[in-house]
């Protein structure tokens, strides 16, 4: 298994688009995060959605599947969404941490804080919609 890089901004690819950002991620090692995810939890939606909703980090369901909020928050936000009359499919949705972190907790595995928030600003620079929000303890920091 790969060492994470010492220099993850050299992991930053010069064409900045959605398409090459999601690859970046996909071959990501700035940190540790790569090693225990099953796969990388980039965002969906139409790149120029009028909103994008951005969470904290993938949970178990998202990085066993491989999308961002289809576990119990992305159950709740759906709720959310429509109850104010708002179609998921019209909005992009992404989590500031691509990979899950987590520790075996008995057979669950647990979320436990992320440490790296790598691409974020990139990512959301790199769609052309007219909203951001940030949700979850990411935000702060």
């Amino acid at each position: 298994m790969p060492e994470p890089s010492k220099d993850s901004l050299n992991l930053i690819p010069v064409e900045e688009t959605v398409a090459a950002l999601r690859d970046a991620a996909a071959r990501c090692t700035g940190c540790h995060l790569f090693r225990n995810a099953t796969q990388t939890v980039f965002g969906e939606g139409p790149e120029d959605a009028p909103v994008m909703l951005i969470g904290e980090q993938p949970g178990d369901a998202e990085d066993l599947v491989g999308r961002p909020f289809v576990g119990p928050a992305g159950k709740l936000l759906d709720r959310c969404l429509a109850t104010a009359g708002i179609d998921r499919s019209k909005i992009y949705v992404t989590n500031v941490v691509k990979h899950f972190k987590w520790v075996p907790r008995g057979p669950r595995r647990i979320h436990s804080k992320p440490c790296c928030a790598l691409r974020t600003r990139r990512h959301v620079s790199a769609r052309s919609c007219g909203s951001s929000r940030i949700f979850g303890r990411s935000q702060r920091s």
